[in-house]
């Protein structure tokens, strides 16, 4: 059984309706407050006393209230359509992603019929490392040990156990376990690479679907599919 570990090129960097309903009861409110304010003053106005007449210092507090009070509504209203170009961007930028191919920062990753899982494992430094492969169910399906080289390395799985048992179809997560030639421990981050089939627009932020998996934008890194070099490990 043949497990592929290649060192690759490292992938370049790319980025609710409760919020709105939230954002617009809010200035609502605001607006009910600014409407009660100015009849209360404009009441006031027509009923005073003609021989004691609103005192002018009175009157100026209040129209500063009545100006700041329309500040705000018109400051929140602004805010509210900013919030919502936003999201409407996002869900631009989003759409954009169907059917790229892209790397994301996760640890599952789909086995298809016939097909492989493949995963890239970036190292700050040169390692040795011990990596295992779970089921959904959590059971371990495969497990050796592997040498990485500094940055990213590609890392493919056949689907077939130690005991060259072929697993089904489904989702597998990596484990990766690393030291460095000093015995330090050596923190290695996993992304997977897939095809973005669809595009949930009802989230906030909209969510990718790549594997049956569901990923943000910001879990991003890369759009393509990266240059590789040769090398590879073999599993017993």
């Amino acid at each position: 059984m043949t497990v592929i570990a290649t060192p690759v090129s490292t992938p370049a960097s790319s980025s609710s309706s409760s919020t709105s309903s939230s954002s617009s009861s809010t200035i609502g409110g605001l607006a009910d407050n600014f409407q009660t304010f100015l009849t209360l003053l404009t009441t006031q106005l027509q009923n005073q006393n003609p021989t004691d007449p609103l005192d002018t210092n009175q009157f100026t507090q209040q129209l500063v209230q009545f100006a700041q009070v329309e500040q705000q509504i018109n400051a929140n209203t602004s805010l509210t359509t900013l919030v919502n170009l936003q999201q409407a961007n996002q869900a631009t930028q989003a759409l954009g992603f169907v059917g790229q191919t892209v790397t994301l920062n996760g640890s599952t990753a789909q086995l298809s019929n016939g097909g492989s899982a493949g995963w890239t494992l970036q190292s700050p430094s040169a390692a040795s490392a011990s990596i295992s492969i779970t089921s959904s169910t959590g059971q371990t399906v495969f497990s050796g040990n592997y040498s990485l080289n500094k940055g990213a390395n590609s890392f493919s799985w056949d689907g077939k156990g130690n005991d060259g048992t072929q697993w089904p179809a489904g989702s597998y997560t990596i484990h990766v376990t690393a030291k460095d030639s000093s015995s330090n421990t050596v923190s290695v981050s996993t992304q997977i690479v897939g095809t973005v089939s669809s595009v949930d627009l009802t989230q906030n932020p909209p969510l990718l679907e790549v594997g049956g998996q569901s990923y943000t934008i910001s879990q991003v890194q890369s759009v393509g599919v990266s240059s590789s070099t040769s090398g590879s490990g073999t599993g017993s």
